[in-house]
């Protein structure tokens, strides 16, 4: 059996190599960025720690700041009209998921115009205008490594999925040192979205030998650093390992896709405006209850990465002690679930069809061990809610 494995073409990986940004340009013969972030990051100031490098190299880079926590395609849209009123030859994503995937939708519909749903999946995005750089500054997303970007649709509000080597970026910059300053609730967040990554890209029809490398090292990384990095956000080990194990873990779903608990995040997040890590989060023992029986070997295996089972427990045993950690997890970061978060029953009752429908639509939920129909998802979505 062949595989076919997709990764950024270099990847600067230590703290303190933003500072190495105009460096990583100069490897690849660039020269003129536009840098994609977001108001946050401008006005802490936390974007000079990529435009005085740049600065210090004579790079002159402008700053399209108008990114929002769920791109969407009218941000889109803003960001191409701002590519386009300048003589770039590149773009750098620099803060969490938002910016790197606004860079890498803007990069794709700078390429093909039009509008950005006319490249959502099953549509292969393999155009881009520029390449893209990618430095995340939050250990969660895995954007920085991987082919897919997700754009919110105004008009239906539908986050889209976008997938194709035109949101591959040409390169990535790791830097755990930029994770310092994240807050608790974001620091649970987007771990949990970064464990979520490695684990449905490990239980995935998809996954292969490569993939199953990456998710089996993200997971070690994870489990046992989320709760330090949360408890106690200034233990430098701990941030590192989260770091990485996030890129891992972008690495193995960028390879094996990810599965039914990103098709239903999707649009928990866009009809609700819950934050992508969070909803990975309130369905996650639910999703993987449904799931374990379907393939217990796998999550028994995934139980023991994470440090949740002993190496020599029986996969049953380990598979239970996977439910019992992904529920303790959920309790100890203080994860809501969508009643406590204050999402209104009857909304949520009133869009589960179409929740579902959005949600199978994405084509995560048929990578799953256990593939779901639309009734099984209004179910999983109910027993969800709390």
């Amino acid at each position: 059996m062949t595989h076919t494995i997709f990764a950024p073409r270099s990847i600067l990986v230590g703290g303190g190599t933003v500072s190495r940004v105009a460096e990583v340009l100069a490897s690849h013969g660039l020269s003129r960025p536009l840098v994609v972030t977001d108001p946050w990051m401008v006005s802490s100031g936390t974007v000079e720690k990529c435009l005085a490098p740049l600065r210090a190299a004579g790079i002159a880079a402008a700053v399209f700041a108008d990114t929002v926590p769920d791109p969407t395609d009218t941000v889109v849209e803003a960001g191409v009209a701002a590519f386009a009123a300048g003589d770039y030859d590149c773009l750098i994503g620099f803060g969490g998921g938002s910016p790197m995937d606004t860079a890498k939708a803007i990069a794709i519909l700078a390429a093909t115009g039009g509008h950005i749903r006319s490249q959502k999946a099953p549509h292969a995005a393999d155009r881009a205008a520029v390449p893209v750089i990618c430095i995340p500054t939050t250990a969660g997303t895995g954007s920085e490594a991987t082919r897919f970007t997700i754009v919110t649709d105004t008009a239906s509000d539908e986050k889209m999925l976008i997938a194709g080597q035109g949101a591959l970026p040409l390169a990535a910059i790791v830097d755990y040192e930029l994770t310092l300053t994240v807050p608790p609730r974001t620091t649970a967040d987007t771990g949990i979205d970064s464990f979520t990554h490695a684990l449905e890209a490990y239980v995935s029809r998809r996954a292969n030998p490569v993939s199953d490398m990456y998710a089996e090292r993200a997971m070690r990384l994870i489990g046992p650093n989320l709760r330090t990095v949360y408890h106690r956000p200034d233990d430098l080990a701990a941030r590192e390992a989260m770091m990485l194990g996030a890129t891992l873990a972008g690495l193995a779903f960028s390879n094996a896709s990810v599965a039914l608990v990103h098709g239903m995040s999707r649009p928990i997040g866009a009809h609700f405006h819950v934050p992508h890590g969070l909803s990975n989060a309130m369905l996650l023992p639910a999703v993987t209850r449904y799931g374990l029986a379907t393939a217990l070997p796998r999550y028994a295996q995934a139980a023991r990465c994470m440090g949740a089972a002993a190496q020599d427990d029986a996969d049953q045993v380990a598979g239970a002690k996977l439910l019992e950690e992904l529920t303790a997890l959920n309790v100890e970061l203080r994860v809501p679930t969508p009643a406590a978060y204050g999402i209104d029953p009857d909304r949520w009752t009133a869009l589960l069809p179409i929740m579902a429908a959005q949600a199978l639509a994405s084509g995560s939920p048929a990578n799953n061990p256990a593939v779901p129909d639309a009734e099984a998802i209004v179910a999983l979505y109910r027993e969800a809610y709390g």
